[in-house]
Parts: C-alpha cells; sequence; structure tokens
C-alpha cells in the first residue's frame, strides 16, 4: 500500500501562487512500482479532472487550461511530488487530490482545498 499526504493548499487571491506537495509513502516495494503521479482536482458540482501528471521517467502533461501557469515536478529521492500553481484564477479553486499510479493499483490522498479570491 501507498499512502499520499497532501499539503501547501490554502486561500490565496487572484493572480497569486501556491505550491502543493504529496509525501508518498509505504513499503519499499510499493513506492519504486509508482509509475505516473499526478494532481486532479474537484470543484463543487463537477466531476474530478486531471489537471497534471508526471512519469517516473519525468514526463508530464497538462490540462489545457492551466498550462503555462501551473508546473509539475517530481523528488524521487523524497517520493514526493510537487504542483506549483502561478496566476490562479477563482476558476482553479478546488479540492486538489495526488494520486499515484502503480500500474494495476492507483492511491489517492484525501485532498487538499485551494481557495482563490477574486
Amino acid at each position: 500500500q501507498v499512502q499520499l499526504v497532501e499539503s501547501g493548499g490554502g486561500l490565496v487571491q487572484a493572480g497569486g501562487s501556491l505550491r502543493l506537495s504529496c509525501a508518498a509513502s509505504g513499503s519499499i516495494f510499493a513506492i519504486k512500482s509508482i509509475n505516473t503521479m499526478a494532481w486532479y482536482r474537484q470543484a463543487p458540482g463537477k466531476q474530478r479532472e486531471l489537471v497534471a501528471g508526471i512519469t517516473s521517467g519525468g514526463s508530464t502533461n497538462y490540462i489545457d487550461s492551466v498550462k503555462g501557469r501551473f508546473t509539475i515536478s517530481r523528488d524521487n529521492a523524497k517520493n514526493t511530488v510537487y504542483l506549483q500553481m502561478n496566476s490562479l484564477k477563482p476558476e482553479d479553486a478546488a479540492v486538489y487530490y495526488c494520486n499515484a499510479d502503480l500500474g494495476l493499483s492507483y492511491y489517492w490522498g484525501k485532498g487538499i482545498l485551494v481557495t482563490v479570491s477574486s
């Protein structure tokens, strides 16, 4: 099993920045089995959506609405994935969830709230 703990959320004004972190813990075998780590978000009344993902090799992908503003990165030595969010907009407000994909299984963090005031 893998446990994921998110941190770094909070309230920010539009145009501001936040950096989310997600620390993974668990057995050495499970941690080394993690392929893609990703950030999802879910706003009230909306479906959960993929925001950004990063493979173990460092390849990244982003939802169009955050390209150029968000950057996902990964520190394999610390088993941590980050999401740097710049130029935040009110529509970025949501609960952000960390996800770890092990291929045959995947795990979710509990989520962290990001609020953007206009």
